[in-house]
């Protein structure tokens, strides 16, 4: 059976709301929850901060959230936002954040962004306890500018991947910052570690609009045989998710193709591996919020997960998590089979993309399966 818990509730605690969630299950088994904390509903470029929660029982009980990122000095200014109206002067904007488990180092990787403008690096050694300091790493998006004059990057969001030769892999997305958003049109990449943090390279450029419609936030698995699959939202209209693989996650990425099982509605969705298996979860709604737009945005509801045997080829299995109205999630898994998918839950479809609550669900694979 599944069993599922509200971890954060809006307009409590200090902010208008909890989004862009991510989990991940560290080597020791505590659960982290990481999220961000939107002090207004001005969307992605307002006042925002980077809270953590953890549980040490399984998700039965969780200690109090508190802030893990704090930068010295003036908070960070995006031009291309504040262009558009979208940013204040003098608000800190820190968004996406990417958690990596990394068993091998005993240790959990954390990415993040300021104002979508610089990336950061830090790590915890001790379950999320303390913190290095962030280091800018900002420098590996400069590398994109010869092929891609961005104004806007962002890491994730969602977990990152440890691959099984020791590369840390995280999808990117960015952006020249001069149509919707500030976020659109859209180029998706990766940047890659093979040092355990301590310097990170950029990949190759993945697809890019117009090849794809405002490819954004991605997702990343290692395959059986040590290829690296992305799935990727995006804005085409013909709402399924696209997939290509990679032999490491870097470079020589296969033809996109479109997976006719993975309804998009444009929205983040996530991916994880569970042993012999992969699950995906995002809102399958197959409902256009504008009837007379069915190219547009759909609506936001009927989260589901999914679940493959054979690589993500095919998606036979599926138990839907929240009928209702969702949103962003998030995979993770614990040392003992068990599955955590954090989501967005209850926006209220008259507030666009306010968020009511982040919920934790919890359930294995046989349960996706029906057993």
């Amino acid at each position: 059976m599944a069993t599922s818990v509200q971890i954060f509730e809006a307009e409590k605690g200090g902010y208008a709301h909890y989004r862009v969630p991510a989990i991940v299950v560290s080597p020791a088994g505590t659960v982290m929850v990481v999220t961000e904390a939107r002090a207004s509903e001005r969307g992605d470029w307002g006042l925002q901060d980077i809270l953590m929660v953890r549980s040490r029982d399984g998700g039965r009980s969780w200690d109090e959230p508190r802030k893990i990122v704090a930068l010295e000095g003036e908070p960070e200014q995006n031009e291309a936002a504040l262009a558009q109206g979208l940013a204040e002067p003098g608000v800190t904007t820190y968004n996406n954040i990417v958690p990596i488990v990394d068993s091998e180092e005993n240790v959990v990787h954390f990415l993040f962004c300021s104002a979508y403008k610089r990336a950061y690096y830090m790590r915890s050694a001790d379950d999320g306890e303390t913190f290095s300091e962030p280091v800018d790493i900002t420098e590996t998006f400069e590398r994109f500018r010869d092929e891609y004059d961005w104004k806007v990057i962002a890491t994730g969001p969602g977990h990152g991947i440890r691959h099984s030769n020791g590369r840390l892999i995280v999808p990117v997305w960015l952006s020249d910052g001069t149509a919707g958003h500030a976020h659109r049109p859209s180029i998706v990449s990766t940047i890659y570690s093979d040092d355990s943090g301590a310097t990170w390279e950029r990949g190759d450029v993945v697809v890019r609009h117009p090849d794809l419609k405002n490819p954004s936030e991605t997702l990343a698995v290692e395959l059986s045989d040590g290829s690296v699959m992305l799935n990727i939202r995006h804005e085409s209209p013909n709402h399924r998710r696209a997939v290509t693989v990679s032999p490491d996650g870097a470079a020589g990425w296969s033809e996109l193709r479109f997976d006719e099982a993975l309804f998009e509605p444009i929205c983040m969705a996530s991916l994880l591996r569970v042993g012999d298996a992969l699950v995906f979860a995002n809102p399958d709604s197959k409902e256009p919020r504008d009837p007379e737009n069915p190219e547009g945005n759909w609506k936001r509801h009927n989260l589901t997960v999914r679940l493959s045997q054979d690589e993500g080829a095919t998606w036979p299995y599926e138990r839907v998590i929240e009928p209702g109205v969702s949103g962003y999630s998030d995979l993770a898994a614990g040392p003992d089979g068990t599955i955590y998918l954090v989501y967005e839950d209850g926006t209220p479809t008259d507030r666009g993309t306010h968020v009511k609550y982040l919920t934790v669900a919890s359930f294995d694979s046989d349960w996706i399966r029906g057993h």
